[in-house]
């Protein structure tokens, strides 16, 4: 689905790769609904839009709330009059730790916003999707959804949930108007841990000597390898170098790349 002159609902638009795909998708000549729920983040990101800000409005709100997303499509119609696509962006992770030491609030807390967060927005919108024309929706898992990550056992569950949603509702759409992609985010410098609440900025995290060795990939790339995908109609999109090539190696030889993963992030892990 071509993004111009579409009215696509982004998820995480207050910030990381959510904000970028705003401003590509107005760059682009689409309507735009940017939610999130920090309502600090969503003005910055109007702020950024600059001249495109007028086909752009902003909803606050958390994703983990059934109702108020069940009030969001109204809310959408009354500011662009059409919705067309739906990007699911909107994700936190778990604190560095081991399962057994991982409290059932955060378990809970990352299910809840990764996993139910994408279910409300999609059994939500999915309806009005398939009444227009041409409709996409686009979910975002991550590598750790294919590729365990030590430490991120919980978040990489709900990105394993998500994946296999999505590859679901793209079976259950084919004969439809509505496409379906999965994008795959490998490592992105994105400040997803403050923003979750377990930890440092991207900045900070990268300079205390204990980041994984290997190259991110900016969010503002990231964002445009998804949009791209969503306008060639792609089935999967692996997103960064290091998710291209975990994802091959994770269908020949999984078991070596769990243990890739684990040398590279075990110093993340407390002792």
């Amino acid at each position: 689905m071509k993004a111009q002159g579409k009215t696509i609902v982004v998820t995480g638009g207050g910030n990381g790769i959510g904000r970028e795909l705003v401003l590509i998708l107005l760059a682009k000549g689409a309507r735009v609904a940017a939610v999130d729920i920090s309502e600090a983040g969503l003005a910055e990101t109007v702020v950024k839009a600059g001249a495109n800000a007028d086909r752009l409005s902003t909803h606050a709100l958390s994703i983990t709330d059934r109702i108020s997303v069940e009030a969001l499509p109204e809310s959408v119609m009354a500011k662009h009059g059409q919705i067309d696509g739906l990007i699911n962006c909107a994700g936190i992770i778990q604190p560095f730790v081991r399962l057994k030491d991982l409290e059932y609030e955060a378990i809970e807390r990352v299910m809840n916003v990764n996993f139910w967060g994408v279910v409300y927005m999609t059994k939500t919108f999915l309806p009005i999707l398939l009444g227009r024309p041409v409709a996409h929706v686009v979910n975002i898992s991550s590598m750790g959804g294919f590729c365990p990550v030590p430490g991120q056992t919980i978040y990489g569950a709900s990105k394993a949930a998500v994946k296999l949603l999505t590859e679901g509702l793209y079976a259950e759409c084919i004969g439809t108007n509505v496409k379906v992609t999965i994008a795959f985010p490998g490592a992105i410098a994105t400040d997803i841990s403050k923003n979750s609440g377990v930890g440092p900025g991207k900045d900070e995290a990268m300079a205390d000597g204990k980041a994984p060795k290997f190259k991110m990939t900016a969010p503002v790339d990231a964002a445009q390898m998804i949009v791209d995908a969503m306008e060639r109609d792609a089935f999967r999109v692996m997103v960064g170098s290091d998710a291209a090539m975990l994802d091959k190696l994770a269908r020949i030889a999984p078991k070596k790349a769990a243990e890739v993963i684990q040398k590279q992030m075990k110093d993340l892990l407390p002792d």
